[in-house]
């Protein structure tokens, strides 16, 4: 199983402030590479709150500094960008890396980027399902024919470079909890990526079912699957709770103001840190016991800790990735390993 991280850089305005968040990333995906996790994940977004708006750019600086850690974006929202450009950025990382880069494609939480670019935000599930497939074109043969979408021109047998070090090069789909897009990228062949950051776990293990059955029958096989969720480890649980809970309520209940819920309660926030909660957030045996848990009953192939939620202090977060690397992840990786083969009895 992989053990890794993504982060969304969330920053304090201004550009001193930008500048000094950008080298916290990079010295984060540092220590996370030393410490042996397998992936690393930078998001992308268009407010101010958030301080990489271009995934690729961050991901290339990271990986001129880190040796063998895998570096995806989380997501590349592709509904609003350009396939070409994704994949002549991606394979631009996937060379500077010595093949450790992936994409996360997706449509994303927010929609800034869609009048950013001159998107209709009426054609967000069109957008997605053109711009996919010119991706996947794009990834498959050095010279692309594409016959255009409502969106965008035809191409007719054009050259696209840089040609990546992986082949294929790896692209998953970040889904957020509807039954057409885990169905779309079971069939394309292409492994999922689905967040839980919120209600009962448990529940979405149907997806999860679902994108194995549609794959099977389309002729794929078993692909992977990613769950993403906020997490957060110190020594012990009343810290872990104590630290996190500041930065998560302040960024939850603002962003509860703009889709009309109420504000997180303390109460909530407890609830999420249970056994059966969605929040990663407690000493690391509680992690690692959380992860474990729900690895039998989705069966995933990737967990990845969102390690941050609103601005944390620098060496909190540090201190929770040393925690997850060197503590969680060799216990739920060891604990897996001895589970699979009763399982596969």
């Amino acid at each position: 199983m992989e053990l890794g991280l993504y982060t969304f850089a969330e920053t304090e305005p201004g550009p001193e402030a930008t500048a000094r968040r950008l080298r916290q990333l990079l010295a984060e995906a540092e220590l996370a590479d030393r410490l042996g996790l397998d992936v690393f994940g930078v998001g992308e977004h268009h407010r101010v709150e958030y301080a990489v708006s271009a995934p690729a750019i961050a991901l290339a600086a990271i990986a001129a500094r880190t040796e063998r850690i895998r570096l995806t974006s989380a997501v590349t929202v592709l509904s609003s960008d350009d396939p070409i450009r994704v994949f002549q950025d991606f394979a631009t990382i996937d060379l500077l890396s010595g093949g450790r880069a992936e994409i996360m494609a997706g449509r994303g939480s927010f929609v800034e980027s869609f009048p950013l670019f001159g998107q209709d935000l009426d054609d967000y599930d069109e957008l997605f399902a053109a711009k996919l497939e010119l991706l996947l074109a794009a990834r498959s043969a050095e010279h692309v024919s594409w016959p255009g979408s409502r969106h965008r021109a035809a191409i007719e047998h054009r050259g696209v470079y840089p040609r990546p070090l992986q082949d294929p090069l790896p692209v998953w789909v970040a889904v957020g909890g509807s039954p057409p897009s885990v169905i779309r990228a079971a069939r394309l062949g292409l492994p999922i990526a689905l967040a839980i950051i919120g209600g009962q776990p448990r529940s979405f293990a149907p997806l999860f079912d679902l994108h194995r059955q549609v794959a099977r029958e389309s002729g794929h096989g078993r692909l992977p699957v990613s769950v993403n969720s906020h997490t957060y480890v110190a020594d012990t649980p009343e810290q872990a709770r104590r630290e996190f809970f500041p930065s998560y309520a302040q960024t939850m209940s603002a962003l509860g103001r703009e889709r009309g819920w109420p504000p997180l309660t303390r109460a909530q926030f407890e609830q999420g840190c249970g056994p059966h909660g969605h929040l990663f957030v407690g000493s690391p045996a509680d992690v690692a016991d959380k992860i474990v848990a729900q690895h039998g009953f989705f069966g995933h192939d990737r967990f990845l800790a969102q390690m941050t939620v609103g601005v944390m202090p620098a060496a909190q977060t540090l201190r929770s990735i040393e925690l997850f690397a060197s503590e969680v992840a060799p216990a739920v990786r060891e604990r897996v390993a001895a589970a699979a083969p009763a399982s596969s009895a």
